[in-house]
């Protein structure tokens, strides 16, 4: 059975939009038509767009270990779908502290194949997994106008923890996927002053 419990509480997130006069309307606005992704992710066909951040997150704690496999195919196919030639790829090991396990920029298959071999080669171990910390970091590395977050998470203990924590903002403005056992979020970082344009924007039409 799903846990609803991690979706109802990033939507209560983003239902504190509202309190700021803006709705969840403009977060979908950002995502579906904002982003540089949207075309590519929809048609799943190659993009011409500018090149961006792409971070992966990856739950490094023992409650990966289980869907590792299922987590892993999918997220290959999730890169297979979005990289193109310039991206810049950084990859979380989410364990009790987020290490950086590969970062680098896309201009070849060769590169493409070292970011899947960096996560193939992940080793869950402990029972923690410092999302909080991967998200800050992700955060301040941005150096594109837009960046792709992909958190994986198979803890739903870590992820509540986030999202009832000091670092909830992070999560404001996502997208999730539920899946048996794990869940995948797509995070949208600094974003707060795009989702005010675009509700601006939206409301003045």
């Amino acid at each position: 059975m799903k846990n609803t419990a991690i979706s109802n509480r990033i939507s209560g997130q983003q239902t504190s939009l509202k309190t700021r006069g803006f709705v969840p309307l403009a977060v979908l606005i950002v995502f579906f038509g904002l982003s540089p992704l949207n075309a590519q992710t929809m048609s799943q066909t190659t993009s011409d767009r500018a090149p961006i951040d792409i971070n992966l997150i990856i739950d490094g704690s023992d409650s990966l270990t289980a869907v590792k496999e299922d987590v892993t195919a999918w997220v290959f196919r999730r890169l297979d779908q979005i990289l193109v030639n310039g991206d810049r790829v950084t990859v979380w090991n989410a364990g009790s502290s987020a290490i950086v396990i590969y970062t680098g920029g896309i201009d070849s298959n060769a590169e493409r194949e070292n970011v899947k071999r960096s996560i193939r080669e992940l080793s869950p171990s402990g029972n923690g997994a410092d999302f909080s910390g991967a998200l800050r970091e992700a955060a301040s590395r941005q150096s594109s106008s837009y960046s792709y977050t992909l958190l994986i998470s198979a803890s739903p203990g870590a992820l509540s923890s986030v999202l009832s924590g000091s670092q909830a903002n992070l999560l404001r403005f996502s997208r999730i996927e539920e899946f048996s056992d794990w869940r995948a979020l797509v995070v949208g970082l600094n974003l707060e002053a795009r989702v005010k344009r675009a509700a601006t924007a939206f409301f003045a039409r």
